[in-house]
C-alpha cells in the first residue's frame, strides 16, 4: 500500500488509458462466444419459420436426421418443457420469445420451428436447410400506423400515460402553437459480433458460454426456465463484441441448452446476420405527435407527447418515446402517453437509449419549430424552459448541468456567428445550415457486488460479474479499483464476466460502470482494513467481498440523469437531395469522466449512430410476406467513415454530492438528441423541416417541391 503522500501522484481515475485487453483483442488472443474451443462439440442450426402467421401441420425430420453428421432434430415434440411463470430482470415476466419448441403456434415470420445438430456446422446449416415443415397459413398484419383502431396505453418499465393541468385551455391561450406528427422506422442493433452460446451439462451443472451482457441476468432467466438452482449454473462471458441491449437471454442460448441436455455433450447455436433481423429484437418503429404551446416570449404553457410504437403478439414491449418528455420540460399542463400496436412480427427490444432516442427526435424537434414560430434563438428558448424540478416526479435534481453545456457546445461550435435564416448560406451547389438539440439519459444504479483479493506479490484481482460490452469497462474499473487501493493500475487486474464472481448489474440503461465501480470501491475500503502496514500477505492472499445493496438503497430520492447539448452542420444539394453532415459536436455532463479516451469513443460512437439514424437506418417490411427486404447489412444501410468527417465530443464539470461514486452513464446519451440536430440542421439549410426518419434523398426533393 502506498503513503497518503503517494497518493496523488498515483490517481488513475480521470486520465487516460489504453484498453487493458487491447493487445489481446488485436492479436486474436481474446477469445469470443464462439471461439472458445470444447471437446466433442455439437453445432446447432436454428429452422425459422417461413410464414409470418400460422401453425406447423407437420415437421419431416426423418430424412435429414439420415444426413451425414446429424445428431438430433429438436422441434416442440420433442424439446423439454419450459416454465414461464415467473418474474424476472426488472420485476417483469420473461419474454416468451426465448421459450422456443413449445407449441405449435407460429407468431412471425422467422420463429425458430426446429434446431438441427451436427457433428460441424456445415453438416447442421446443409441439413437445417433441407429440413421441410409443413404450414397451415393464417392470415397476418404487419402494417403499422399511428391510428391503428387496436393501439392501447401500455406501461411498460415506466407509466404508460402521466397528466397534468388542463391541455386544450393552455393551447387555446398560447401565443404559438406547434402541433406535428414525427416518425421513426424499425432499426436493428447488429453489433459486430453476432449471437452465440455453447451450452454443456456436466455432473448436474450447467455451463453456458455465451457473448451477453450480464452473466446474472442470463443465470437467472435459465435457471428459471429450466427449473433449475441458480448454484448449478454458470455463465462466461468474458468478451463481447457489442451488445446495444441485443444481448440478453434469445432463443439460441435455449435451444443450445435443451439440446446439450438431449445429447449429453457440449452444443454451440451461433446466428447468422439475416437470423438475427428475427431474433435478436430491434427498436420498434414510431409515431408521436407532438403538441407545444407557448407565451411570446417562448415559455410552454402546454406540452402535448404521445408515441405509438408497435409489440408483437406474444410479448408487449414498449418503445417509451414520450418518456423523454418527463425529464426534460416542464409546462403548465403536461401531458405524455405511450401507446402499442400488436402485430405479426418479432418482439423487440432495448435498444441503445430505449424511448429516449426517437422520443429526443420528435421532441427536440418540435422545440426547434416553436423556436422558429417564436422568432427565439434554439438554445435560449431551450433554456428557457429549463425545469427546477422533476416535471412529472416532482423530485429534485441531483445537479442539472444542461445549460453549461449549451453554452461550452455554443461557443466552440460558434452559435454566434450563426444566421438565423435558412437557405442563408451555400458552398457552391450546397446548401449550409446548423442545428442544434439537448440530450438526456437517467443515470441509475443497482446492487452489485464484487471481491477483491491483495495477493502476496503485491498485486490485487478484482472479481466481479460484470459485461464490457465494448465500452472499456474493464479498463473503467480497473483504474476505479487502482484508485482506491491507491496503487497504479498495472498492480491490478480485473477478472470479469463469470456468474460465478456474484450477483451485479447488467451492462445497460447505462448502469454498469456507475453499478459495478461502487461494488469495487466498497470492496476496496473493506480490504484496506483488513491489511496491516508493512506485515506479509499470506500466500492465499487475503479477500474480501463487498455487497451494495444498502448503499444503493440509502442513496437520496432525486432524478439523476446525464445531459447534453449537441450539434451539427450539414450541406444538402438541392438538385439531388443528399445530405451530408460536415461536422458535429456534443457536449455532456456525465458525472466523473473515468476514461476520458474510451469515454470520447462512447460518445462519439452514439452520435455517429444518431448520424446513421437521421440520414441512413430504415428496415422495411414487406407487408406480403411479413419479413424485412433485404435482410442483411448489403441492404440496411448504415453511416460509414465516408459519412462522418469530423465528429467531437467533450465534457463539462458534473457533480452530486450526494452520490458517493460520481459516476454516471455514458453509453446512452451520445445517441440522444443526435439525430434532431441533423434534422433541426437541414431545415435551416433548405427551410423545408424534415419530420420522417430518415432524411432520404427523396425525402428531401419532395419536401422542396412541396415548399415550392
Amino acid at each position: 500500500m502506498t503513503t497518503t503522500a503517494q497518493k496523488t501522484a498515483v490517481r488513475a481515475v480521470g486520465t487516460a488509458h489504453v484498453r487493458v485487453e487491447g493487445r489481446d483483442k488485436v492479436t486474436g488472443t481474446a477469445r469470443y462466444a464462439g471461439d472458445v474451443p470444447f471437446a466433442g462439440l455439437g453445432h446447432g442450426w436454428l429452422v425459422l419459420s417461413t410464414v409470418a402467421r400460422g401453425r406447423i401441420r407437420d415437421i419431416e425430420s426423418a430424412p435429414v436426421l439420415e444426413m451425414p453428421g446429424v445428431l438430433t432434430v429438436l422441434d416442440h415434440r420433442s424439446a423439454p418443457r419450459l416454465n414461464t411463470d415467473y418474474i424476472g430482470l426488472m420485476g417483469i415476466k420473461p419474454d416468451p420469445t426465448c421459450a422456443v419448441f413449445q407449441n405449435d403456434t407460429v407468431p412471425h415470420l422467422g420463429w425458430p420451428v426446429a434446431l438441427v445438430v451436427a457433428e460441424t456446422p456445415e453438416q447442421a446449416r446443409e441439413a437445417a436447410e433441407a429440413l421441410v415443415v409443413d404450414y397451415e397459413v393464417l392470415p397476418h398484419d404487419t402494417g403499422f400506423h399511428g391510428d391503428h383502431p387496436d393501439s392501447h396505453p401500455a406501461d411498460g418499465h415506466m407509466p404508460g400515460v402521466t397528466d397534468k393541468g388542463d391541455l386544450e385551455a393552455e393551447l387555446a391561450a398560447s401565443a404559438a402553437v406547434v402541433d406535428e406528427e414525427y416518425t421513426t422506422p424499425e432499426e436493428h442493433h447488429h453489433p459486430m459480433e453476432p449471437h452465440a452460446a455453447t451450452a454443456r451439462w456436466e455432473d448436474g451443472r450447467l455451463e453456458v458460454v455465451d457473448s451477453n451482457q450480464g452473466a446474472t441476468w442470463v443465470v437467472g432467466e435459465l435457471a428459471n426456465l429450466f427449473s433449475l438452482d441458480p448454484a448449478s449454473v454458470r455463465v462466461r462471458s468474458e468478451h463481447v463484441g457489442g451488445g446495444f441491449g441485443s444481448k440478453g437471454v434469445r432463443a439460441h442460448q435455449v435451444a443450445a441448452v435443451m439440446a446439450a441436455r438431449i445429447l449429453g455433450r457440449p452444443v454451440r447455436v451461433a446466428l447468422t446476420r439475416p437470423q438475427m433481423f428475427a431474433l435478436a429484437g430491434h427498436r420498434s418503429p414510431t409515431v408521436q405527435r407532438a403538441r407545444l404551446g407557448a407565451d411570446a416570449d417562448g415559455r410552454l404553457r402546454a406540452l402535448d407527447h404521445r408515441s405509438v410504437s408497435r409489440t408483437g403478439t406474444i410479448y408487449e414491449f414498449v418503445e417509451p418515446s414520450a418518456g423523454v418528455a418527463r425529464t426534460m420540460y416542464d409546462a403548465d399542463a403536461h401531458h405524455t402517453e405511450n401507446r402499442l400496436v400488436r402485430l405479426d412480427v418479432p418482439s423487440p427490444t432495448f435498444m441503445r437509449a430505449p424511448g429516449e432516442a426517437p422520443g429526443s427526435f420528435a421532441l427536440e424537434s418540435a422545440l426547434d419549430e416553436l423556436a422558429e414560430k417564436c422568432g427565439i434563438d434554439p438554445i435560449e428558448l431551450r433554456l428557457r424552459n429549463e425545469p427546477d424540478k422533476g416535471p412529472v416526479s416532482g423530485l429534485p435534481f441531483a445537479g442539472r448541468n444542461l445549460r453549461a453545456c449549451f453554452d461550452e457546445g455554443a461557443r466552440r461550435f460558434g452559435w454566434d456567428r450563426r444566421d438565423p435564416r435558412p437557405r442563408a448560406r451555400r458552398d457552391g451547389r450546397w446548401l449550409l445550415g446548423t442545428g442544434t438539440a439537448a440530450a438526456s439519459f437517467p443515470a441509475g444504479a443497482a446492487p452489485s457486488t464484487a471481491t477483491i483479493t491483495a495477493e502476496a506479490d503485491g498485486r490485487f484481482t478484482v472479481r466481479i460479474s460484470a459485461a464490457d460490452i465494448g465500452t472499456g469497462a474493464r479498463t473503467a474499473l480497473t483504474l476505479v479499483a487502482a484508485d482506491a487501493l491507491e496503487v497504479a493500475p498495472d498492480r491490478v487486474t480485473v477478472r470479469i464476466g463469470d456468474s460465478d464472481f456474484g450477483p451485479a448489474m447488467i451492462a445497460g440503461g447505462s448502469m454498469g460502470t456507475r453499478s459495478w465501480s461502487l461494488a469495487v470501491i466498497t470492496a476496496a475500503g473493506n480490504l484496506r482494513e483488513h491489511l496491516v502496514p508493512g506485515a506479509a500477505i499470506p500466500a492465499g492472499g487475503i479477500t474480501v467481498r463487498s455487497d451494495t445493496t444498502a448503499q444503493i438503497a440509502a442513496l437520496t430520492n432525486r432524478e439523476r440523469h446525464s445531459y447534453g447539448a449537441q450539434f451539427a452542420e450539414v450541406a444538402v444539394d438541392p438538385a439531388t437531395g443528399e445530405v451530408r453532415v460536415r461536422r458535429m459536436l456534443g457536449v455532456f455532463a456525465a458525472g466523473r469522466i473515468v476514461n476520458p479516451l474510451t469515454a470520447r469513443g462512447q460518445f462519439t460512437g452514439g452520435m455517429i449512430w444518431g448520424i446513421s439514424m437521421a440520414l441512413h437506418e430504415e428496415a422495411v417490411r414487406d407487408p406480403a410476406f411479413g419479413g424485412p427486404v433485404g435482410a442483411d447489412l448489403a441492404n440496411y444501410h448504415v453511416a460509414t467513415h465516408a459519412d462522418v468527417p469530423r465528429v467531437e465530443a467533450d465534457w463539462v464539470e458534473d457533480t452530486d454530492p450526494d452520490d458517493p461514486v460520481g459516476i454516471k452513464g455514458i453509453g446512452e446519451v451520445g445517441i440522444v438528441g443526435a439525430a434532431a440536430a441533423v434534422a433541426n440542421a437541414v431545415w435551416h439549410a433548405t427551410g423545408v423541416r424534415q419530420r420522417h426518419l430518415p432524411i432520404r434523398p427523396d425525402r428531401v426533393l419532395t419536401a422542396a417541391g412541396d415548399d415550392a
